[in-house]
């Protein structure tokens, strides 16, 4: 049994491979300090191809939390004692203090992207991660943007440890975890529902200079108006007429910003015959009325 955090069996490395581990003093007199970089951060990536001989043992799991994306070959994972296989275009995600062991396939080693990283928001992004996932194994898609935003990384921190490169460099690591998640948005990928959602957005904005009703809308993607109200909640957090209405206000910060339309006209031509709904409505999501927001803005400029 090895012990925890002395737990790689091939030491010599492997051709090709990247490794960074950022020096404990950086971590605790930055990372873990600056308002940008606490929220989440890196401690560790790496790039190994064709890792054979690769293993890890970590009883007691490690205080960092740890992704694993495997792009060819194969291996295996063993997570609070379920071990699962892991192939192309997936990846593990293992929460810290964790224990869990790990180990290259000895035919068909993995190439994996890895990194350890920890902050305030961690452990609530690892919790997305899995809630999106089975067995701790996500499918993802190959996307060479992807692995760009990796090797991003990988080249500036190579560079040293300037604040700006660190601070750089995780608000890059936000978008690839943001890929890991929302794969989907990522990779434009239509899935039905999420193909419905788009559909209906895209028909809003087309719209958005008119009044819609919620039947004219689930009709525009042929759903029930309660089944299309259901799917649409569930993947914006809003109604679908709370989330036009989003749109429309959307607008009128363009109109109020860039032309010298009164109140009133940018309220027609919204299709809200009623300006003093509109300021209502207005008010009520930027917080303040049109007419203060227009001398805001003029102010600042």
């Amino acid at each position: 049994m090895l012990q925890a955090n002395k737990d790689i069996k091939r030491r010599e490395g492997f051709e090709g491979q990247k490794l960074i581990v950022l020096p404990k003093k950086i971590i605790t007199g930055f990372l873990s300090k600056d308002p940008v970089t606490r929220q989440i951060y890196i401690t560790d990536i790496g790039y190994y191809p064709k890792a054979k001989f690769h293993y890890a043992e970590r009883p007691a799991g490690i205080n960092q939390h740890i992704i694993i994306y495997c792009t060819e070959g194969s291996g295996w994972i063993e997570i609070n004692k379920k071990r699962v296989d892991l192939s192309p275009s997936q990846f593990i995600a293992i929460p810290a203090n964790t224990p869990h062991r790990y180990a290259a396939n000895t035919n068909k080693p993995w190439t994996i992207y890895w990194m350890h990283f920890k902050g305030d928001t961690a452990g609530f992004i690892i919790n997305l991660i899995l809630k999106n996932s089975e067995n701790y194994k996500p499918h993802l898609a190959f996307n060479e943007d992807r692995i760009k935003l990796f090797e991003e990384i990988c080249f500036n921190l190579e560079k040293g440890y300037s604040e700006d490169t660190l601070r750089y460099v995780n608000m890059i690591f936000y978008h690839f975890l943001s890929s890991l998640i929302y794969e989907n948005k990522f990779n434009h990928i239509d899935k039905t529902e999420d193909d419905v959602v788009g559909k209906t957005i895209a028909y809003m904005q087309q719209k958005v200079n008119i009044t819609v009703k919620l039947d004219e809308i689930a009709a525009s993607v042929n759903i029930s108006a309660s089944h299309f109200s259901a799917i649409f909640k569930s993947k914006t957090g809003h109604s679908p007429i709370e989330y036009f209405n989003q749109l429309k206000i959307q607008k009128a910060c363009q109109y109020l910003s860039f032309t010298n339309m009164a109140v009133k006209e940018i309220a027609i031509t919204l299709g809200i015959e009623d300006q003093y709904y509109f300021s209502r409505m207005f008010t009520k999501l930027m917080g303040i009325s049109p007419t203060k927001y227009r001398g805001k803005n003029q102010a600042a400029e």
